[in-house]
């Protein structure tokens, strides 16, 4: 089995996160912020050390300013809906997920936002040009695919810093944490959206919202927090405010673990190896003539996350060989990024996207290009 599906989410998980998952099921159960027993403790340390690494993980200062939800679908959610008001103008890219694109869509309807594209060359590249247009006094609100879950290509975040004018940057790094270092006070980030099922090495059902102290977000959910009870009112302090509801104590154990992981191994190091990665599979796939490669091809300016099509052969077709006679698990399709592929010219049918992870090696590019090759070569066998 050769599984190169890790920007939907990275498969295999770091065994310490099995473990963590293990031990909190069997040894402490109860929910975080609930009860005054020591399970209920011990679950809100494990709750508040998660919440520690992930601030140093992003150089938060303050911990409480980062909070818990399902994933970055939630956590954009919140941002956006919670942030944007009537008639707001915002800037996005042209690689932007539909976890922007339609909440986004949905604002234009209901509050009359107005939003302006910032268009990216096929191979991920937005033009200085194009930030001094599209980015004006006007705006409120700058969303940022902080790596493309297309074509893998990354934009600079300091970039987009020198252009922000007096808005507020919101970063999607859905495909980028745990992967790219990441500085909110370096980069200007005043909004960042992550999930723990990817690039974090996590468990799905997991992710966070780091919101900036003074920026006002308004809460999607209200209810228990295990807080205040004796007030109906909604608590006004961090991360209680954003925080209703019974967290995901289970998967955030695995979390807590994978930051470890992540912590112990280096996050540049993860990187050197995605990009050599990268520069070995592009080579590769350059090599043989009847593939299409989208995107960058310089190995430094992008994540192992790679479209391709064969030359006259339908991608859902490529994908469906590769998994039945190969065992190897790609996704075919738009990818939930159809703005993506209408900026790289692959819509409406799509790519056959390949996404490494850190657990993937040489060998399993070899066994891939060797694959493909065979799909290429025995085309009427299939």
């Amino acid at each position: 089995m050769l599984y190169l599906d890790n920007s939907a989410t990275s498969f295999p998980k770091p065994p310490c996160v099995l473990k963590a998952i293990e031990e909190y099921l069997l040894t402490i159960g109860a929910s975080s912020g609930r009860s005054g027993h020591k399970p209920a403790l011990k679950a809100g340390k494990m709750v508040f050390s998660c919440r520690e690494k992930l601030a140093r993980l992003f150089n938060i200062e303050d911990s409480s300013r980062v909070i818990f939800t399902s994933g970055a679908t939630e956590s954009l959610n919140i941002a956006l809906q919670g942030f944007l008001k009537e008639g707001d103008e915002v800037v996005i890219t042209s690689l932007e997920h539909n976890s922007v694109i339609r909440p986004l869509r949905y604002l234009e309807k209901e509050k009359s936002i107005k939003i302006n594209i910032l268009q990216s060359d096929p191979q991920g590249v937005i033009t200085d040009t194009e930030f001094k247009n599209k980015i004006t006094d006007k705006i409120k609100l700058i969303i940022i695919n902080h790596a493309s879950n297309v074509i893998g290509s990354v934009i600079p975040l300091e970039k987009v810093r020198n252009f922000k004018r007096n808005a507020l940057l919101l970063v999607d790094a859905a495909q980028s944490a745990g992967i790219i270092p990441i500085d909110v006070e370096k980069d200007g980030i005043d909004l960042l959206a992550f999930t723990g099922h990817k690039g974090l090495m996590g468990v799905t059902g997991t992710g966070g919202l780091y919101i900036r102290e003074g920026v006002d977000i308004r809460p999607m959910k209200f209810g228990g927090t295990g807080s205040i009870s004796d007030n109906e009112e909604q608590p006004n302090f961090y991360p209680d405010r954003m925080e209703s509801g019974t967290l995901n104590t289970t998967g955030l154990a695995g979390l807590k673990a994978s930051l470890d992981f992540i912590s112990e191994t280096g996050i540049e190091n993860i990187l050197a190896h995605k990009i050599a990665l990268s520069r070995y599979l592009i080579e590769a796939l350059q090599s043989i003539d009847e593939i299409i490669l989208y995107g960058s091809s310089s190995p430094e300016n992008r994540l192992p996350v790679f479209s391709i099509n064969i030359k006259n052969r339908d991608p859902a077709e490529i994908g469906f060989i590769l998994d039945r006679k190969f065992d190897i698990y790609v996704r075919v399709g738009l990818h939930c990024s159809p703005v993506a592929h209408k900026t790289i010219g692959t819509f409406p049918k799509g790519t056959i996207r390949l996404s490494a992870g850190y657990f993937n090696t040489t060998e399993d590019m070899d066994f891939l290009i060797k694959s493909l090759e065979d799909i290429i070569k025995e085309k009427k066998s299939f």
